[in-house]
């Protein structure tokens, strides 16, 4: 088979040509001949799989591993030792149905470390002691590592940045909005909250054999927020302004006063965009014009983006420092997939230069419904001249889309279809096309990611598909997502037996 896909091949057709489930059950092998594929699939490659405390709690560690390397045939855990996010760690979130394992009830999530945080690596941050709570004073490294050591499975801390209010000192952390209050999200800029990523990454490295560390963030600088290039909700807070990353600006002879007065009038325009209240020139005409007349909007979203990529700096350093040879990779949001404006700001081959490894994540099935909801946001701000039908096709072409399936990828079909595993392949090509195999990809595999009602739900062949895509591509390992405890043990299954293939 060969390396090339075949533009314009549907879901159907892909799945007939022997990387879906049904034909692989009846015909040769796909990967007979993987080397001509480029693909080639040992028992180093990685199959990882993010994970998080309460599932080995709840089921037992020698159980659990046990159905890890059965079903999915996993070889590496991103275990979630920092997350207060119900997204990364607890149980399957509220009002979605529970999976197939572990306590049919759903819990009461706090969060923080799950491991135990040693006070002598904390001395230079307000922050001294997240220690989660949720299942008293267990430490899921000191827990699991034993059992994971016996069996040559790996273990990465998956470190993930999302914060509660109600942290002691959090609130000397926070960022600032453009309205002057204090928001749930940390500041790069802030001396406490760098310290507090390093430490929190020492603390792992050097207090427990794990085999590396996997930060993630979620979050995007003050201009894309404001026009809504994002697949989430409105409710995003717009930052960051305070007093350290006005410093930071001034040091760069950014006008404060400036960029605070251009990021008001471009948040007037959206706010008058949503209400349908359209410019004498237009809405894009009328953003443009803003942008024109305040550079100093970019040059504070440049600012905000190099605060994040300098903490991402830190990790690697750090975590290098305490070994060599521990792996640092960072988490990709799956925005990258959607916004040319967060694509742009995301350079693969700079973050190459401090990362063994990233994870684009590749989400195609819920990719549908969020890439549909992120046209949306737009095309009511700065593109509501736009059909919506129009401005699919020209954001498809933004993001090398064009020539997949017209059929597949339209605005009616993607929420409850997905996108197809052609997605997976494409995507994953070009992240390796932006490291030039300076550091590894990983691509992200959707494994029963919640949707909303009457949208795309997971299927084992979907998993199977996306799974034998990314390896196409070139992958050098996969990570199913986005945690065990909300997955159904057969759609874990397909993506094991698309690694059991490759390998056979």
């Amino acid at each position: 088979m060969d390396s090339k896909w075949t533009p314009g091949i549907t879901r159907r057709k892909f799945l007939q040509s022997g990387v879906g489930l049904a034909a692989a059950a009846a015909a040769p092998k796909l990967w007979a001949n993987v080397s001509e594929a480029g693909a080639q699939v040992n028992s180093d490659r990685m199959i990882g799989i993010q994970i998080g405390a309460i599932s080995f709690v709840d089921e037992g560690v020698n159980k659990v591993l046990d159905i890890l390397q059965e079903r999915g045939h996993v070889n590496t855990l991103f275990l979630s030792a920092f997350t207060y996010d119900l997204g990364t760690g607890g149980r399957q979130v509220p009002s979605r149905p529970l999976p197939d394992h572990g306590k049919q009830e759903y819990d009461k999530f706090h969060g923080g470390n799950f491991a135990t945080p040693h006070p002598r690596f904390y001395a230079d941050t307000v922050l001294k002691d997240t220690k989660a709570p949720d299942h008293g004073n267990l430490d899921i490294l000191e827990m699991v590592l034993p059992e994971t050591k016996k069996r040559g499975i790996r273990v990465y801390a998956w470190n993930y940045n999302i914060w509660r209010r109600d942290i002691p000192h959090i609130e000397e952390l926070e960022e600032v909005d453009i309205n002057g209050k204090r928001a749930a999200t940390c500041c790069a800029y802030n001396t406490d909250y760098r310290n507090f990523v390093v430490d929190l990454t020492r603390d792992h490295c050097a207090s427990y054999d794990i085999d590396g560390v996997m930060w993630g963030a979620e979050q995007q600088g003050p201009l894309n927020n404001i026009i809504g290039a994002n697949a989430g909700g409105w409710n995003v807070p717009i930052t960051c302004f305070c007093e350290f990353h006005r410093k930071a600006a001034k040091e760069r002879g950014i006008d404060v006063d400036r960029a605070i007065e251009g990021y008001q009038k471009l948040l007037a325009f959206t706010v008058q965009a949503r209400a349908d209240k359209r410019p004498t020139d237009g809405y894009f005409v009328a953003f443009w014009r803003i942008m024109v007349d305040y550079p100093e909007i970019l040059a504070w979203e440049k600012l905000w983006n190099d605060g994040k990529n300098a903490t991402y700096a830190d990790i690697y350093k750090t975590a290098k420092s305490v070994r060599s040879n521990l792996q640092v990779g960072f988490h990709i949001w799956h925005t990258n997939s959607f916004s040319p404006f967060f694509r742009a700001e995301q350079d693969f081959d700079r973050y190459s230069h401090y990362a063994d490894f990233l994870k684009p994540v590749l989400y195609n099935n819920c990719a549908g419904p969020r890439y549909a909801n992120y046209l949306n946001k737009v095309d009511s701000t700065i593109f509501h001249d736009v059909p919506k039908d129009e401005l699919l096709k020209l954001n498809n072409l933004w993001l090398n889309y064009d020539d997949m399936s017209p059929e597949e990828m339209s605005l009616a079909k993607i929420p409850k279809d997905g996108l197809p595993a052609e997605y997976v392949f494409r995507e994953t090509k070009r992240a390796l096309e932006d490291v030039e195999r300076k550091c590894k990809i990983y691509p992200g595999i959707d494994i029963d990611i919640p949707t909303a009602s009457g949208d795309k739900q997971t299927e084992p062949e979907d998993v199977y598909a996306a799974t034998a895509a990314a390896f196409k591509a070139g992958a050098e390992g996969v990570i199913f997502s986005r945690k065990y405890s909300e997955m159904r043990l057969a759609n874990l299954s397909g993506g094991g037996r698309a690694v059991k293939e490759l390998r056979t």
